[in-house]
């Protein structure tokens, strides 16, 4: 039987003869070992058990042959350090979105530090946006997220349980569900992708097309939101967008022409991409 470094590097040359990205191999063999990084380490040149090597090449196969992501053969991603189960009803979390939580919460503590605030996701998809705003400030954030997807706001709920979060979610279309309420803070990744624009097969096959694409040019979502969002917000407020690369021009124009006295700002994410905007309103600079 092979070792667990053996078994590490077979699968890495399946997956570069692939196309596909070596951290799947670590990923999987994780999952199926059932080690944690550093138990795996430790144990590298030792026999791996047959029934753990066969489900890891069963899992290497899936994510090769039948394109299917890792997240979803194993069923979770870690985001901003929470076990989130994600499967094909939601967006799997990327990268970059734990960027947008960290900007919310030093913003929350520049604007609002210590205070109680109401919170509002749009487009919760997994829910990690609201509940890990949820887990990092328990006492000071009271958090609604709301998707136009039952299956995805099912998915969140589990994410909730087994987090042990307390967020009220809501099925609607973006704010419709919200009216008559008012919030502190609205935060929302919503589907940004040009409808005509080509899209890596893995994600176009295996993610929910609604959470993925955002009218003809990827700014359909951001249009629906703020031009509604005067009505849900308080007067001191801010939002909170993550968005196409490439959009950034053009949202924070959007966004202007309906806050015209914000101040409006974008921030690039760690692959210095244009990749977050800002909307404060009512505080003074």
């Amino acid at each position: 039987m092979a070792t667990y470094r053996q078994a590490l590097d077979f699968a890495n040359k399946i997956l570069r003869r692939n196309g596909k990205e070596s951290s799947a191999g670590k990923l999987l063999l994780l999952h199926f070992s059932g080690l944690e990084p550093t138990e795996l380490y430790s144990r590298y040149e030792t026999e791996m058990p047959e029934k753990n090597y066969q489900d890891f090449i069963d899992g290497i196969s899936k994510h090769v042959d039948e394109n299917i992501p890792v997240q979803h053969i194993i069923g979770y991603v870690y985001f901003y350090g929470y076990r989130f189960i994600v499967n094909d009803q939601v967006l799997i979390p990327r990268f970059e979105t734990e960027e947008l939580v960290a900007n919310v919460l030093m913003l929350y503590d520049e604007y609002f530090s210590g205070q109680m605030v109401e919170v509002v996701d749009i487009g919760t998809g997994s829910g990690c946006l609201a509940l890990t705003l949820k887990k990092e400030e328990p006492e000071h954030m009271q958090v609604t997220a709301t998707d136009i997807s039952e299956s995805a706001i099912s998915t969140a709920k589990e994410n909730a349980l087994a987090l042990d979060v307390d967020v009220e979610f809501i099925v609607g279309d973006m704010l419709k569900p919200l009216t008559g309420r008012r919030f502190d803070i609205l935060v929302s990744n919503p589907p940004y992708i040009p409808q005509n624009e080509e899209v890596d097969s893995i994600i176009y096959d295996n993610e929910p097309h609604v959470a993925l694409f955002g009218g003809d040019d990827g700014l359909k979502f951001y249009r629906m939101i703020l031009s509604e969002a005067h009505t849900i917000l308080k007067q001191k407020s801010f939002i909170a967008f993550e968005h196409g690369y490439d959009k950034a021009d053009q949202l924070r124009a959007l966004a202007k022409s309906y806050f015209p006295e914000a101040n409006i700002y974008t921030l690039k994410d760690m692959q210095s991409r244009d990749r977050m905007t800002f909307i404060i309103n009512g505080f003074t600079s």
